[in-house]
């Protein structure tokens, strides 16, 4: 089986565009193929986004938008299940942009999340946010950088699967159309 771990960062409140995206696929009982681009979200940033990812508006500028960057990035996200940390936030921006853009999709798609599935597999933590689940789990991590927060869930992805879990069991599905999971 392919997981795709991806996260988004965005620019402002309205949670509807990317200002950075980072995708990373597990295969094989290893982490590969990893990519990340800033977006331009074609929208105002607030300042506290800003100053939680650190991407500025001059930054964002010269990246391509979400529309430019769609013919790279729909093979790699339909290459295998969708996994991510905290996944209906970024599963619901992900459909927005497909809506926003008028990029036509399949309406129903799976998804698997490591929060989620961490509430279940490490019952012991204090929370089950990405950066708890990383120091415990002695993975690396600078936090809302859309890179690394996708390479610390194939991470954590990983080291579930390597202990025994079955991702299946855990798998979802997300309506792009209505913008909200559908109970399996």
């Amino acid at each position: 089986m392919r997981y795709i771990c991806f996260d988004v960062e965005t620019p402002n409140h309205f949670n509807n565009r990317m200002s950075a995206i980072g995708i990373y696929a597990v295969e094989n009982g290893e982490v590969c193929d990893g990519f990340y681009s800033l977006v331009n979200p074609e929208q105002g940033f607030d300042a506290f986004n800003v100053a939680l990812t650190g991407i500025t508006p001059e930054m964002a500028a010269s990246a391509p938008t979400f529309g430019e960057l769609w013919p790279t990035l729909s093979p790699i996200l339909k290459s295998g299940l969708l996994v991510a940390h905290n996944a209906q936030f970024d599963m619901s921006v992900l459909s927005k942009c497909l809506r926003d853009y008028g990029i036509p999709h399949s309406g129903l798609t799976s998804y698997a999340c490591t929060c989620r599935m961490g509430k279940k597999l490490l019952p012991g933590l204090e929370n089950h946010r990405l950066d708890t689940i990383c120091r415990a789990l002695f993975i690396d991590l600078d936090h809302h950088n859309a890179g690394s927060d996708a390479r610390a869930c194939a991470e954590i992805l990983l080291h579930y699967i390597k202990n025994g879990a079955i991702v299946e069991d855990f798998v979802r599905c997300y309506d792009l159309d209505g913008i909200h999971t559908v109970k399996k």
